[in-house]
């Protein structure tokens, strides 16, 4: 790749992530390098198990299960922003001194709208990246700052879903 874009896969329905997923892998088949960094999220998802299998991605896992936002005390909001602070900064020194092609940002846009991770520090980030190094972030409801700075916006939008109808995740569908 000659230039790196930055795209955004956001909305309300799902596929977001199965979309970044979807680049990943081809990049990889190109024989480019590809990061994963996955926030918000634990290491159950089953991508990860096919993710593995496949030499040049690379994961890395936000580390701790943080449980549900609406759920944290002070103190456990605290944390999940350092943790998530820190799997940022990790993310983007390890795609820029690792020579990825790659960086996804999973549910980047999620940390950020709560104050996971510091939009500022993520735009410094976006903007100072290398000019080759193309960027996914995936989320709902991305800022205008983030819209702004992005080449693609792709919204996936939800018109009916399983779980409006008390129909919860399953494996190998939703995780």
């Amino acid at each position: 790749m000659k230039k790196g874009l930055i795209h955004i896969y956001c909305g309300d329905g799902k596929g977001k992530t199965s979309c970044a997923i979807g680049l990943s892998v081809r990049v990889a088949g190109a024989g480019m390098k590809v990061l994963i960094a996955r926030f918000l999220k634990t290491d159950t998802s089953s991508e990860l198990n096919a993710l593995a299998g496949i030499d040049n991605i690379d994961v890395l896992p936000i580390g701790k299960y943080l449980g549900w936002s609406f759920e944290m005390t002070d103190e456990e909001r605290a944390d999940a922003k350092r943790v998530s602070s820190e799997l940022m900064t990790l993310a983007f020194k390890t795609a820029i001194n690792g020579g990825y092609d790659l960086l996804v940002l999973d549910e980047i846009i999620a940390a950020n709208k709560l104050e996971f991770v510091e939009e500022k520090v993520l735009l410094d980030y976006l903007y100072g990246r290398p000019s080759n190094l193309e960027v996914v972030m995936t989320g709902r409801e991305p800022t205008e700052n983030l819209i702004k700075i992005a080449d693609y916006v792709s919204v996936i939008n939800k018109e009916k879903h399983p779980y409006d109808k008390g129909i919860f995740a399953r494996k190998g569908i939703e995780f």
